[in-house]
């Protein structure tokens, strides 16, 4: 019995002595606990500030602490980082890292240019004579002019010191933006002996007239007159019959049935809104502002009932009595505070005229009992905080983390007591005057498809000229910017072409890379790490690759794909996001989406952007479908979005109803303006700049073995940890991977084949073949378990989409209306094979190595498994 009680004794100690020393442990890393148990930051001690609310924080016992070689010592004592020493912004609470005596010291290294003058600051040379003023004082754009080198021969200088390629000279449209490349066009432009001049006055190829695909602006090339018939021209995405749920167009597209007469025209040609009634809503309705009708309790109820928001912009809540100018009655009612304690009842309850508080200052006495400032009321007293402190509870101030507001800086945001700091990724760097990240090194540029063309518009130097010429229909387009080299799209000819940027002007030198099995490629993207080439086609609803040359191809994904169309790559990571549609894809997003067009990746920021036709939103959510946000929503500025590029703090988009090329800023979605105008059907846009496309190692070629030691293509594999496969091989269509997972041997007919989205259940339940009856007995019942489980994680880690309800990427789809379109960022840029997986648990080890032994048995058969710890 006193056995028992010792023992009982001896856990009661125990469990006392644990409780104490957790409670003394209450401080996480990098804090400092008080002697009032209160958590303050460590960087917080010996500040010469009462952050403990005991001052046990600055008590002289503490120890004042060294500041490390990088970082700079205040005056007061206090450590900043050393980068933060003569930025133009203050940071020690005595403002000794910008004291006259600290910068004036400073020298700028060769790489930079002096900005002189009392700012002393140092800025990157490369943004000199750039037309933005990086220096505080302008000293950057000063004696521009007399640097500021002629055209280059061939090109025509605006009368606002634009370059223009001659070709866009007196060609009807202000390209100058100023109308200079207008001005002394005596007479029509004449065209060449082997074009036609439309109606319109363009010059197109004289081969280009009569072959079903009109090129001049107002179809004239294809008109009655010239090639005979009904006048009709083809257009490409025209269909013989819509279905059920399908409006056609009076130009032959398809558009959603529910479209029509919504208020925002959908086809290009507008006639889904002809000949449309009048929209009213009933009395007790609200009219959203694309003319839908909800129900008036909706108005600004705090939810987005209208498409286009419209039922909560402007809503004021007349319920509020708060400030210092109004004062709440203990009865609800609200007056002004300048009728407090003035003798007179103005509260029907007289709860403004209590005798005992009215000429008492209770900020007096222990000031409140305030942190930091007590203000005295009439009736009481309050709180307040000093700029970026907060109030935690109605007496004690905390600092306000401003980096909770993505908005807060370009890149990366800090957070420190009373204020924030921003600073920019490598290769960037904060210019002074904005306080936003600029890339270093050369001016960045543009290149868009313009249907018949690809032009180039640098940024910086105001240069706009001409690619590549004479296309049928460029659509996509994609960059290596290492190598100086544009990939794009033609859909007419279903071809897709290379060339030197430099020389691609030389129809001799544009390169076709595929030129065969091609239906309607719509995207293009390229791994610029590994040398593949990925593209999407609408027309076989498929997603392929190929080597950068073209030599090798395969198709990845030919099912569950409504309409693919824009893709974009992470060749670091292993990922490849896309508009699909299917199942075994985890939802995402599933809200507020109708017609999703072109999308991109911010490398730098590491989100995904995306526009959407329909709602007129440009949008993103990070990498792991999280923290959405919409950076611009209007139908005005928005009318019909189909690319985007992303490049520092700018928003790059195209629009084929304004026929325009648009810049925004992304942070804000303020500052928008129109780069180029009076283009013909724009589509796919790209930035050019070494940061877009960041160095790394090359998967495939890491050891002594080229090409990984595939035999055919060598494919970057997805980089969920650290433990996961670097490449994968694959084969030819028709062909699978051999025993050794790198040769390529004959498909097999009854092996059932299966690539990127669909269901992996499937493929691995065929492996399972009843080698012996009583062995396929015991086992089958852990296999179907086993199965089950690594299909669950499977579906739990292998693909991550975003999922889009009310789906139309072309509205000339055909599928139902129970599709679904997503983003998805599929977890390969390969294909795998049966019998081949990723697992990411431990759980399932012992499952592993019995289907091991299982596949084993089966000719060909193996099992790849990647334990992640």
């Amino acid at each position: 019995m006193w056995t028992d009680i010792r023992t009982l004794f001896l856990l009661h100690s125990l469990f006392l002595r644990l409780h104490f020393s957790g409670a003394t442990d209450e401080c996480e890393d990098g804090q400092f606990q008080c002697n009032n148990q209160r958590c303050i930051p460590t960087l917080w001690r010996c500040d010469d500030d009462d952050d403990c609310s005991d001052n046990s924080d600055e008590e002289t016992a503490v120890t004042r602490k060294t500041c490390a070689p990088e970082e700079f010592a205040c005056f007061n004592g206090q450590c900043v980082p050393g980068r933060w020493r003569c930025d133009g912004e203050v940071e020690c609470p005595d403002g000794s890292d910008e004291a006259e005596e600290t910068c004036s010291k400073q020298t700028c290294p060769p790489e930079k240019f002096d900005c002189g003058g009392a700012t002393n600051k140092c800025v990157s040379l490369s943004w000199r004579c750039d037309g933005e003023k990086d220096c505080e004082n302008g000293a950057d754009e000063e004696d521009c002019a007399a640097d500021a080198k002629a055209c280059p021969t061939g090109e025509f200088m605006c009368a606002n010191r634009k370059c223009l390629a001659t070709v866009y000279v007196c060609d009807g449209d202000d390209d100058c933006g100023d109308g200079s490349d207008e001005l002394k066009c005596s007479s029509p432009k004449t065209c060449g002996p082997n074009q036609l001049r439309c109606n319109s006055s363009e010059c197109v190829p004289l081969m280009w007239s009569c072959d079903g695909d009109p090129d001049c602006v107002d179809s004239s090339d294809e008109g009655p007159e010239r090639c005979g018939g009904d006048g009709v021209p083809y257009l490409i995405n025209r269909r013989a019959n819509c279905t059920a749920g399908e409006f056609r167009c009076a130009n032959g597209e398809c558009v959603r049935l529910n479209w029509k007469c919504d208020g925002d025209p959908d086809c290009k040609d507008k006639s889904d809104e002809i000949d449309c009634p009048l929209l009213t809503c009933r009395p007790d309705e609200f009219q959203c502002g694309d003319g839908s009708c909800i129900h008036g309790t909706k108005q600004c109820n705090k939810v987005h009932d209208c498409l286009d928001h419209s039922d909560e912009s402007g809503c004021v809540n007349a319920t509020k009595c708060e400030g210092p100018l109004k004062f709440l009655c203990k009865n609800g009612e609200c007056i002004d505070s300048s009728k407090v304690c003035d003798s007179h009842k103005d509260c029907k309850d007289r709860s403004d005229e209590p005798k005992k508080e009215c000429g008492l200052n209770e900020c007096m006495i222990n000031n409140g009992g305030c942190s930091h400032v007590c203000m005295d009321r009439p009736i009481g007293f309050e709180c307040q905080c000093p700029a970026g402190y907060q109030l935690l509870d109605k007496k004690t101030c905390g600092d306000i983390d401003e980096c909770e507001n993505s908005n807060a800086c370009s890149q990366i945001c800090i957070n420190y007591k009373g204020d924030f700091k921003c600073e920019c990724y490598e290769g960037y760097e904060m210019d002074p005057v904005t306080k936003t990240c600029k890339a270093e090194g050369k001016s960045p540029y543009l290149l868009f498809t313009n249907r018949h063309e690809i032009r180039r518009m640098d940024l910086g130097k105001r240069e706009y000229s001409q690619v590549v010429s004479t296309q049928k229909n460029a659509v996509a387009l994609d960059l290596d910017v290492a190598n100086n080299r544009v990939f794009w799209c033609d859909r007419f000819h279903r071809k897709i072409y290379s060339a030197f940027i430099h020389e691609a002007s030389d129809p001799s030198q544009q390169v076709p890379l595929v030129d065969s099995l091609l239906h309607t490629p719509v995207g293009l993207a390229l791994d610029w790490l590994q040398h593949n080439l990925y593209w999407t086609d609408s027309g076989d609803k498929s997603i392929s690759v190929a080597s950068v040359d073209g030599t090798k191809r395969r198709v990845l994904i030919s099912s569950d794909l409504s309409e693919p169309r824009a893709i974009a790559l992470d060749p670091h990571h292993g990922f490849m996001y896309c508009w699909m549609n299917g199942v075994d894809r985890q939802v995402l997003v599933a809200d507020n989406i109708e017609w999703p067009n072109g999308i991109t990746l911010d490398v730098a920021n590491r989100r995904l952007y995306w526009v959407d036709s329909k709602l007129h939103h440009i949008s993103s959510v990070d990498l792991n479908g999280a923290h959405r946000r919409t950076h611009l929503s209007s139908a005005e500025r928005l009318g019909h979005p189909f690319a985007l590029a992303v490049f520092e703090d700018r928003i790059y988009w195209t629009d084929r109803d304004r026929a325009a090329v648009f810049m925004a800023n992304r942070l804000t979605g303020q500052d928008i303006h129109a780069l180029a105008e009076n283009l013909n059907d724009p589509h796919d846009i790209v930035v050019f700049h070494q940061l877009r496309q960041l160095p790394g190692p090359d998967s495939c070629n890491l050891g002594s073995v080229a090409n990984g030691g595939c035999e055919y293509l060598c494919l970057k594999a997805p980089q969920i940890t650290e433990h996961s496969p670097k490449y994968t091989c694959a084969c030819p269509n028709g062909q699978d991977l051999g025993p050794d997972m790198r040769g390529c041997v004959p498909g097999e007919s009854s092996r059932e084949h299966f690539i990127l989205g669909e269901n992996l259940t499937v493929a691995v339940l065929g492996v399972v073949i009843p080698i012996v009856p009583i062995v396929a007995t015991v086992v089958f019942g852990l296999v179907c378990a086993g199965v089950y489980l690594v299909w669950r994680n499977y579906r739990r880690n292998s693909t991550k989409s975003m999922n889009f309800d009310n789906p139309v990427y072309r509205k000339t789809t055909g599928e139902g209306e129970e599709d679904e379109i997503h983003i998805g960022r599929t977890d390969a840029m390969a294909h795998l094979e049966p019998c081949q997986m990723q697992i990411s648990t431990k759980t399932t080890v012992q499952f592993l190595k019995l289907l091991s032994v299982i596949c084993s048995l089966m000719p060909e058969g193996k099992v790849y498994y990647n334990l992640i710890y």
